[in-house]
């Protein structure tokens, strides 16, 4: 029999789209199950107490919780390092480790690996956020050599409203960004109920589109050496072990 694999992710208190999201990705590998941990997250702003939100001391605290399951790797389900900077990602996972013994990842830290391995040089963002946080995001990439300016916000800052947004509102933003001519698309935020509809995005528009909740994800699987092959209708990331 397989060693059972158990994820361990990391959510926003307000966030009601990633958990139900993450297990229909993981429902086709037996092996594998996920367990979930959060921490206080309830708008999305610049704001000094937004900011504090996401404080790496909070964050350590909710991913001891899910050290008592013995999870083989734990992962930030979140896009904050988005406008905090990539950095503040990489202390989190280092904390993390330290905390508990357990490898971590974030889905923006997978995201970039899933850039570097699709060799996107221009990555279309579709967010629900304000303008200063989108900007910030725009910035924060600049620094990658990704061209992120290709762009659809919804200019939003409450998050329980984020996994409200249609179907048919993600559908338009994905086809205009897609129609700027990028290298791929992201649906950057993990309270976006997006994931499911990667693959019909995919098939439509020619290009990969990476899921900020199926980022951690696929990164966490392939740290622990999990074949994806049942995966593949959650996107062509999931091709990539």
């Amino acid at each position: 029999m397989s060693k059972r694999i158990r994820l361990g992710i990391l959510t926003p208190s307000s966030n009601t789209a990633l958990e139900p999201l993450t297990q229909a990705i993981i429902a086709n590998l037996p092996n594998v199950s996920v367990h979930f941990s959060r921490f206080t997250v309830t708008k999305i702003s610049l704001a000094s107490d937004a900011l504090q939100q996401f404080e790496t001391e909070k964050i350590v605290a909710a991913a001891q919780l899910l050290a008592d399951a013995e999870v083989d790797i734990i992962g930030w389900s979140g896009t904050s390092s988005g406008w905090l900077g990539f950095e503040s990602d990489e202390v989190l996972c280092k904390a993390i480790t330290e905390a508990t013994g357990i490898p971590a990842t974030t889905s923006v830290l997978a995201l970039n690996k899933a850039c570097a391995e699709f060799g996107v040089k221009e990555l279309g963002f579709v967010t629900p956020y304000k303008d200063d946080v989108q900007a910030a995001i725009t910035k924060t990439y600049a620094s990658t050599g990704i061209d992120t300016s290709k762009e659809r916000h919804l200019r939003m800052e409450k998050n329980t409203t984020f996994a409200d947004i249609g179907e048919d509102v993600l559908d338009g933003m994905v086809d205009e960004v897609a129609g700027m001519g990028v290298g791929a698309i992201t649906t950057f935020c993990t309270n976006l109920r997006a994931a499911q509809r990667v693959k019909v995005w995919e098939e439509e528009h020619g290009l990969p589109v990476f899921d900020t909740v199926a980022t951690v994800v696929w990164d966490m699987l392939r740290f622990c050496k999990v074949d994806m092959g049942q995966l593949k209708d959650w996107g062509v990331l999931f091709t990539k072990q």
